[in-house]
């Protein structure tokens, strides 16, 4: 079997997960790397050897001999550089989210289908092992038909992550409730089994904007988790430009029938990510993501009052690896789609309504929580990339 050849656009960062696919004369290798940073060529060529094409031209790396593209750039280049890539007709590994804007993700949609070109979207929830068991549960009918479901979001490093780079200004990044939120807005579609259509949002900048140590333009500030940056109050070298919201919270109306709610929170002192599905026969709710220790409750009996013990308890593997363990998982499905041996468990269909969802819901919470509607995506392309997806 000969090698696919790679190629990753975003080397650096979470182009680190290009490494899960440099498996030289086993089938798949790195080929080319593309950076805007030499220091980062530079740990490329030590990683995947000095025969690795390295440079700071997109076009000079899709201009290479290539198989695929790993696309780990920042959100707001991902519609031009997927575009690019797929009218090429190479298959494209695209982290989330998909784009910023929804008709940027129809963009993308409409490049793969015209060129019969593989897109495979890096949501990789979808192989963590707490959710596999929490969809696995409800497919089961263990709670009876979902009807409702909702996720708290304790982004405990927020202020460190994502109040200090680009991430900050909503020219980039349109919303956190579209770029930090796209994760779960995919989950809470997956397991309910819907779409959102109707969204409504409120949420506002409490904290980080009262914060006026910032770093020049011409820097970027050290978005590394640091315990001892606490409380939030005390950050320091934030963006220079903070204008998204640290605490932003949506109602959803899925094309199903079931009613969803997501909240999210930049400045907790934890971090992870509370989900909660509840049917006609009872409730599932996960305690812990990818910590030793996560387990899931099952309630399927009625009590008088509060019921901390659950009529069962799923304990959950931890996995070694990046994401627990979905970051292993993730990069060998993708080559997998690309040999055409397996259809994609990710789905740019749901990957487009759960940026359609946050740019809606984006757009309620700063006109005052009206609802609004969620734009649908052309019938044509929801039948094509069913092709291509398990859901």
């Amino acid at each position: 079997m000969r090698d696919l050849r790679i190629g990753v656009l975003g080397s650096g960062g979470r182009g680190g997960l290009a490494r899960e696919a440099h498996k030289p004369d086993e089938g798949s290798r790195i080929v080319a790397c593309c950076d805007i940073n030499d220091s980062v060529l530079q740990r490329n060529r030590e990683c995947y050897g000095d025969e690795v094409f390295v440079t700071s031209s997109m076009d000079e790396l899709l201009e290479r001999e290539l198989d695929a593209v790993m696309i780990c750039t920042p959100d707001f280049l991902h519609e031009d550089q997927a575009v690019a890539a797929l009218k090429k007709g190479l298959a494209v590994f695209l982290e989330k989210p998909l784009a910023i804007t929804v008709p940027g993700c129809d963009r993308i949609l409409r490049a793969s289908a015209e060129n019969n070109a593989r897109l495979y979207l890096g949501h990789n929830m979808r192989h963590m092992p707490f959710v596999l068991k929490m969809k696995e549960l409800i497919d089961s009918g263990a709670i009876g038909e979902i009807k409702t479901a909702w996720c708290r979001h304790f982004v405990g490093h927020g202020g460190d992550f994502y109040f200090k780079d680009w991430h900050a200004d909503r020219r980039f990044s349109t919303s956190l409730l579209l770029q930090k939120a796209a994760h779960d807005i995919d989950i809470l579609h997956w397991l309910s089994g819907g779409y959102g259509q109707r969204v409504n949002a409120m949420g506002g900048l409490t904290v980080y904007g009262g914060i006026t140590d910032r770093h020049p333009e011409t820097e970027r500030g050290c978005d590394k988790r640091n315990l001892k940056n606490w409380p939030p109050l005390s950050q320091k070298q934030l963006n220079p430009v903070v204008d998204v919201e640290d605490v932003s919270m949506l109602n959803m109306e899925l094309d199903n029938g079931v009613f969803v709610a997501y909240q999210q929170c930049h400045f907790s002192p934890d971090h992870w990510r509370n989900y909660t599905f509840v049917g006609t026969e009872g409730r599932i709710e996960n305690f812990g993501n990818v910590q030793e220790g996560t387990h899931i409750k099952l309630w399927n009996k009625r009590v008088h009052g509060f019921g901390f013990e659950a009529d069962e308890t799923f304990s959950i593997e931890t996995i070694e690896g990046g994401h627990g363990g979905a970051d292993a998982r993730i990069v060998p499905e993708f080559l997998d789609f690309v040999r055409g041996n397996c259809k994609a468990s990710t789905s740019p269909v749901a990957a487009r309504y759960s940026v359609a969802v946050g740019c809606s819901a984006t757009e309620s919470l700063r006109n005052g929580g009206v609802p609004i509607p969620v734009p649908p995506l052309d019938a044509d392309l929801r039948r094509h990339f069913s092709q291509w997806c398990q859901s």
